[in-house]
């Protein structure tokens, strides 16, 4: 084997994150690790706030230079000189935005080469006083190979980090080590993450060690390499690192597909907000302004839906039967009147007291006959029914207004009936009656009217059995949940744009554009700049137009709704249910994914099955698999156990191999809720640093919760239980987490919560790197039997 083959094949270990302080089952290495972390992050903080500082000198350098170029004014000096001092001030701005906007993450990555040479990554490239490079620009040539190098093809590379900061300060890190044999051995004592777990395996005295080290070098390169185009399933169990594999490839794509992705954008789509936020905590390292991180329930613009569905209204959602129940419920509010249409409208009036008064009124009427074409006509134009509306609306107002004239006996020519249309439609009765035939409908409407009204349901979902759509019916004003969310993508589809509304936004941003023109004209009177015509006013204003704050590929992304991306991943994909599965490849018609997950742990009622079942509707068996096989993070001790739960629920699956041992033994107690404090202690005490989590059922989320934070303030807070020692998550909040230590609470209780309860407990019982403790009541499931509860 090659020297560099027999190093550490990536990293995935970080201060601030849980299950990532200590690969070592021996409390000596642990010890190591915590001042090796402490001692790394010394070293990279002291780089950063001399980074910060030379970041705050040329912020300070460049508002002089705008101040002086604004001090000198616009008039006085050559047309000439005045356009340079215009296009100086113009680039000055721009600069000190650009400053302004690399605050944060400024710096995020460090490369060693075999030369000995340092590289530090950041947003932007800075240099010190003399001229020298201190901060590489990411999309610098000599950035490339912290994109491009993966453990079978490092290149120049000996070692890759990352740096996690908040604000100015360094928070966590993670190495990578391609070639162990040429780090001193003062180097290696500060290894951090994974890079020190595997290099202790390259240390292992036989030489299976060397071959489990090759064997994950192998597998990620094949996930980090593999091309753009088509789909790539990444399948791994608890530990394998698919995860973080998934992630290095987005960046590896970033960088060698710039010129599309950079355009388009990368999504990255993940379980749970809290899950999302720390896979987000990489993200600074792959081009963060191409990249949006959501959940599912935050793909539809302006819903951020977390509430939870019950597992029975869950698996209807998650069924592609929805799709067709949501066109039926469009359908449904497209109506007919029960016989013709007639409408009260004045043909005198009066004002009396300045308010107008309805003197003399005659009812008109359409035939049910023109309201039925007129529905039929707006239908087979095969338009959304927001646009098609309007042609709903022509034909029967003129259907009105032809026997308002025939009433009359007045004209009826078509600049006439053109005339008596708008009237009509002026009048608040008329627009009331025809928007109780075909409305206006926005997905929230649609959908939420749908699921609180028995009726409107029996209406839309015939198919639908009554205790699916029971499952289905909630009060008025329920809070959105992820499983609603296709179904607002799906209404969004089926509904499309309010085309008046468009034009009105279209007219008014015509006329801001038209008012700045006038402004910019006026500026360029009195500079003189107009008479020379050497710069024409729509020129001036579309620069000034464009001065606001510059949204990235990313924010523009996340904010609209048929944003077509480069490529999406979509991590622990086996929890997205096959309506979900549909809401995704509308986002993605080139049909480039990365698709992370382990199908024994799906936890969701309404999840897959199988990667076929999900994914060959769309790409019809155009994908293909890469399996890693390898737990380098797990001890064998927790993982027997979690083999034993996986026999139980999933007989036909095989767990990940252990290469961990040594660790500390799992073990079972009897411990009530008021317990748990004392527990969660010793836990803590016992691995000495790192992150613990309880892991609990659903309905005993807050009653655990409550009784730890007397101790641990606040620890079941979604937004920071990635920063707090101790943790209260639920499996599903927990999925895709690492911890040092976890508990897991009433394991009997997590297998009874759902249909799926028995993955759910493997998962919690795989979320320990280094001390798992079940803590019960009762008897332990028989699938726990290894463990004696004392």
């Amino acid at each position: 084997m090659g020297r560099r083959q027999s190093g550490t094949a990536r990293s995935g270990a970080r201060e601030h994150t849980p299950g990532r302080s200590g690969p070592d089952s021996t409390a000596e290495h642990t010890a190591g690790q915590g001042t090796a972390l402490r001692e790394a992050i010394r070293t990279e903080q002291a780089r950063l706030t001399r980074l910060y500082h030379r970041l705050d000198a040329a912020r300070e350098h460049t508002r002089t230079a705008l101040a002086a170029e604004h001090a000198r004014g616009g008039a006085g000096g050559t047309h000439q000189a005045r356009l340079e001092r215009d296009v100086s001030a113009a680039e000055h701005a721009r600069r000190l935005a650009q400053l302004d906007g690399v605050e944060h993450g400024l710096c995020f990555g460090r490369i060693d080469d075999t030369d000995g040479e340092t590289c530090y990554i950041g947003r932007i490239g800075l240099r010190d006083t003399d001229g020298e490079i201190i901060l590489t620009d990411w999309r610098a040539p000599a950035a490339r190979p912290f994109y491009t190098a993966t453990p079978a093809d490092p290149g120049p590379l000996v070692r890759r980090r990352h740096l996690h900061t908040r604000d100015r300060t360094v928070v966590g890190i993670d190495d990578e080590v391609f070639d162990l044999d040429r780090l001193g051995e003062g180097e290696r004592r500060t290894l951090v993450g994974e890079a020190a777990l595997l290099a202790s395996l390259r240390r292992g005295r036989t030489g299976r060690m060397s071959q489990v080290v090759a064997t994950i070098q192998a597998e990620q390169d094949r996930v980090i390499r593999s091309g753009l185009a088509g789909a790539l399933v990444v399948e791994g169990g608890p530990g394998t690192g698919k995860t973080v594999a998934a992630l290095h490839r987005a960046a590896y794509l970033l960088y060698t597909h710039r010129d599309v992705l950079s355009r388009r954008g990368v999504l990255v789509v993940g379980p749970t907000a809290l899950f999302a936020r720390y896979i987000g905590q990489v993200l600074p390292s792959l081009g963060e302004t191409d990249v949006v991180v959501a959940t599912v329930g935050e793909l539809h613009p302006g819903v951020r839906a977390t509430a939870a569905d019950t597992p029975a209204a869950a698996v209807v959602k998650g069924d592609l039967r929805m799709a067709g129940v949501v066109a039926a419920a469009v359908a449904d509010r497209q109506r007919l009147p029960d016989g013709d249409l007639q409408i009260a409208v004045p043909v005198r009036t009066s004002l009396r007291d300045g308010v107008e008064v309805v003197v003399e009124e005659m009812t008109i009427a359409a035939s049910h006959a023109a309201c039925a074409a007129a529905r039929t006509r707006a239908r087979r134009s095969g338009l959304p029914h927001n646009t098609a509306r309007r042609l709903f609306l022509l034909d029967v107002l003129t259907a009105l207004a032809a026997d308002e004239a025939a009433r009359l006996d007045a004209p009826a020519d078509a600049d006439d009936l053109r005339h008596a249309r708008k009237v009509l439609w002026a009048r608040p009765q008329v627009r009331r009656a025809l928007d109780d035939l075909w409305p206006h409908l926005t997905p929230e409407q649609l959908v939420g009217d749908l699921l609180s009204d028995a009726a409107a349901l029996r209406r839309a979902a015939p198919e639908l059995s009554p205790a699916e759509r029971d499952a289905l019916l909630r009060p008025p004003g329920s809070p959105w949940t992820p499983g609603d969310v296709p179904l607002l993508d799906e209404a969004a589809e089926l509904l499309g744009v309010d085309e008046a509304a468009l034009h009105a936004a279209r007219r008014a941003a015509e006329a801001e554009r038209r008012e700045e023109e006038a402004y910019a004209r006026g500026v360029l009177e009195f500079t003189g700049l107009a008479e020379d015509e050497m710069m024409e006013a729509s020129a001036l204003a579309e620069r000034h137009h464009w001065s606001g704050p510059y949204r990235t590929t990313a924010e523009r992304a996340a904010a609209d709704r048929t944003w077509a991306y480069g490529h999406v991943i979509v991590d622990e994909a086996q929890e997205l249910s096959a309506m979900a599965w549909r809401t995704i490849m509308r986002r993605i018609p080139a049909r480039s994914l990365t698709v992370v997950g382990d199908l024994a742990q799906t936890g969701s009622a309404a999840g897959a099955r199988s990667w076929g079942e999900m994914l060959d509707p769309y790409l019809k068996g155009r994908w293909r698999v890469e399996r890693l096989l390898v737990n380098y993070r797990t001890p064998t001790e927790i993982m027997e156990v979690a083999a034993d739960v996986l026999a139980a629920v999933a007989p036909g699956r095989t767990p990940p191999e252990s290469v961990r041992t040594g660790g500390d033994a799992p073990r079972a107690v009897r411990a009530a809720t008021a317990d748990l404090p004392a527990l969660a202690a010793a836990e803590l005490e016992a691995i000495g640093e790192g992150r613990l989590a309880l892991i609990v059922p659903d309905a005993r989320r807050d009653e655990v919760a409550g009784a730890v934070a007397a101790r641990w303030p606040d620890p079941h807070d979604g937004s920071d239980a990635l920063e707090r020692p101790v943790a209260v998550l639920t499996t599903g909040e927990a999925k895709g987490l690492e911890f040092d230590a976890v508990i897991v609470v009433e394991p009997g209780e997590i297998l009874a919560q759902s249909p799926m309860g028995g993955h759910d407990l493997y998962v919690a019982v795989t979320r320990a790197t280094r001390r798992l403790t079940v803590a019960c009541r009762g008897t332990l499931p028989p699938m726990l039997a290894r463990l004696a509860c004392r």
